[in-house]
């Protein structure tokens, strides 16, 4: 007799916004979330949502407890192990917002809120997607917030000192208002 493993079947999808802090225009998604998502694997949607590529250390920060993946190479001391935890039993019902970091070194901040928790319709609503955003994710490795600021400005100016440089590294113009609904999704289903 075999037996085979069976994924839980969710019964909740959070509807979560989320934005990323210090950057004017906002950048934001909204996304939904089975219940049943480990922590892990959201911090792969929320990459592809991002547009991030997922090449630097993490956390969330939810209810005054921190998660991610145990690193040796930093503070991992209180950590839990975002592999071991889904959303739903993170978020439950009472969770409003709750805070994700990405790329310790460039410091990306985004906060993360919780708009809606809603009955799984089978077929419609019962695995991860992007609803809605605005505005291109900046590059990786570009500086954080201040760094991202001088990039636009140099890309933007022919004349600025490192236009050609920035146009090189990044491999052409940059759309700092580029956002695509359909790539994204695409990019989150390729996770499933």
């Amino acid at each position: 007799m075999s037996t085979k493993f069976q994924r839980a079947k969710p019964q909740f999808v959070y509807q979560l916004r989320i934005e990323l802090q210090h950057i004017e225009p906002l950048i934001w998604r909204r996304i939904l979330v089975p219940d049943t998502v480990k922590l892990a694997k959201l911090d792969r949607i929320v990459q592809a949502a991002m547009g991030w590529t997922n090449s630097h250390l993490h956390e969330w920060l939810i209810e005054q407890r921190r998660y991610g993946l145990p690193n040796d190479d930093w503070d991992s001391k209180d950590l839990l192990d975002e592999r071991r935890f889904t959303v739903g039993a993170v978020l439950g019902e009472q969770v409003q917002s709750f805070a994700y970091r990405y790329d310790f070194g460039d410091g990306w901040e985004h906060h993360i809120a919780v708009e809606q928790r809603l009955p799984v319709q089978d077929g419609h609503n019962d695995w991860a997607m992007c609803l809605a955003g605005e505005n291109a994710c900046p590059p990786e490795d570009v500086g954080g917030p201040p760094g991202y600021l001088h990039f636009l400005e140099a890309m933007r100016s022919p004349t600025h000192e490192q236009h050609a440089g920035y146009w090189r590294w990044w491999g052409g113009p940059f759309d700092p208002q580029g956002f695509s609904l359909n790539a994204v999704n695409m990019a989150i289903r390729k996770l499933r």
